[in-house]
């Protein structure tokens, strides 16, 4: 849980800006710094995991996180903030990018599903407890507890694999390609760069295009790169399988669309409706908690329905969520809101689950660790997109809101957003039905 307990940081924010006396725009950087770099970095360390052990990865990649907590905790002015939040971010994405392989060579091949099931579900829970322990930590010792609260659980994990005995992963055969990594860093890097520097195009245009055209050389570069290499991180034919390339296509979206409750919510609950802190915490809590549970029922239920047909069910899911948030106003009750958010968790946590195991299913066993480090780079990608651009689609929405517009321009802009997150993933699920190999054959394959 180390990684999505970083979502206590965010409650942080207001007291991190007061404290070093920054813009509110500035915050941002304390989520760049630390997503670009885990997101750059967990492909390469799945890689090196598969090649030399996971147990070496995740052990190193919890000594990493325990430095950086206590320098991040620790730092006297924004800059060490932020290098520390890269130095976090390297440890975290030693953590993740082997989490997925250990779990599952714990047991059998068989139980492969419902193990990935567990693994998200209690993914979730860090998720879900984040924002509320932030915020009572905050209140007591102020923004720097949201970073040393998770060292004890960091040298707990370490002792942890000291003592018991760890499984013996089955290690893939080559060589890393020290050149092949560097690119693929520089390209996932510069990606996600580009993606939170488009809400700026109407005001630096050239700016922009220049990042852009920049990240597909280097992202061309990297593909040549890889074609050639005797050893790749993800085999090229990989992306051949349209199946393949769709799921992790349909992961960004899926992420990209139902990040807006993340984003939105919030404010919706306290601005607009006018609640408290400590119920508005409780009403998103419900969400994560039902991605928990429907990750736990997922993973049990894949190898009856198969994988294919519950990310469809998913995704389904978080599109009905979605329009349904979308229809709130000032004066809707507390249990629509709660089933609502309700619909959206539980359609996230079958697919998470269900495109763990389908992308798991497409790579040999001693791969694992790139196959788990893939789906939490496409599900960050997704989030990086939305937090660029639907924030930018709800301030102009919400500037753009006129007199003639019934009810306040926040809640106009708050509809509008959230149907047209619906509407995009409901389009996109409706037209790769087109295809029915995608979502609808019987196993995960």
């Amino acid at each position: 849980m180390l990684g999505p307990l970083d979502s206590a940081v965010n409650i942080a924010f207001p007291d991190i800006t007061a404290s070093f006396d920054i813009k509110l725009k500035a915050i941002r950087w304390v989520v760049i710094a630390y997503v670009a770099t885990y997101a750059s970095l967990m492909l390469i360390f799945g890689r090196i995991g598969d090649l030399f052990g996971h147990n070496h990865v995740f052990a190193l990649g919890l000594i990493v996180c325990v430095v950086g907590f206590a320098i991040c905790s620790a730092a006297n002015n924004y800059n060490w903030l932020l290098a520390a939040r890269m130095l976090q971010g390297v440890g975290t994405a030693m953590v993740l990018s082997c989490g997925p392989a250990l779990a599952t060579s714990l047991f059998s091949e068989q139980q492969r599903s419902r193990i990935l099931g567990l693994y998200a579900m209690m993914f979730g829970l860090g998720g879900a407890i984040g924002p509320s322990l932030g915020g009572w930590l905050v209140d007591i010792w102020g923004w720097p507890a949201v970073f040393w609260f998770r060292l004890p659980l960091a040298l707990l994990a370490l002792l942890m694999m000291l003592v018991l005995r760890m499984p013996s992963s089955v290690r893939d055969s080559g060589l890393l390609d020290l050149k092949e990594s560097f690119w693929l860093a520089i390209t996932t890097a510069l990606l996600l760069l580009t993606v939170t520097q488009l809400d700026q195009a109407a005001t630096y245009p050239v700016l922009v295009i220049v990042l852009c055209v920049i990240t597909m050389w280097v992202a061309g570069t990297f593909i040549n790169i890889s074609k050639r290499s005797a050893n790749p991180i993800l085999e090229p034919r990989l992306f051949s399988s349209f199946n393949f390339t769709w799921i992790n296509v349909a992961t960004v979206m899926v992420n990209l669309a139902g990040f807006a409750t993340m984003l939105f919510v919030p404010y919706f609950l306290v601005q607009a409706s006018g609640r408290s802190l400590s119920e508005s915490g409780l009403i998103m809590a419900v969400g994560p908690l039902a991605m928990m549970t429907a990750a736990n029922l997922g993973g049990r239920a894949v190898a009856h329905i198969g994988a294919s047909r519950l990310a469809l069910v998913g995704a389904i899911s978080v599109a009905l969520g979605l329009g349904w948030i979308g229809t709130w106003n000032e004066t809707t009750e507390r249990t629509l809101l709660c089933a609502a958010l309700l619909v959206h968790g539980f359609g996230l946590g079958l697919f998470q689950v269900a495109s763990l195991e389908l992308v798991a299913s497409s790579l040999p066993k001693s791969k694992r660790g790139v196959a788990g480090s893939m789906v939490l780079v496409m599900r960050t990608i997704g989030v990086v997109i939305a937090a660029s651009i639907l924030t930018t689609t709800f301030a102009h929405l919400e500037g753009s809101a006129s007199s003639a517009i019934s009810g306040p321009s926040f809640v106009f802009a708050f509809q509008t957003v959230f149907h047209f997150a619906a509407v995009g993933l409901a389009s996109f699920v409706v037209i790769s039905l087109f295809r029915t190999s995608l979502w609808l054959h019987a196993r995960g394959q």
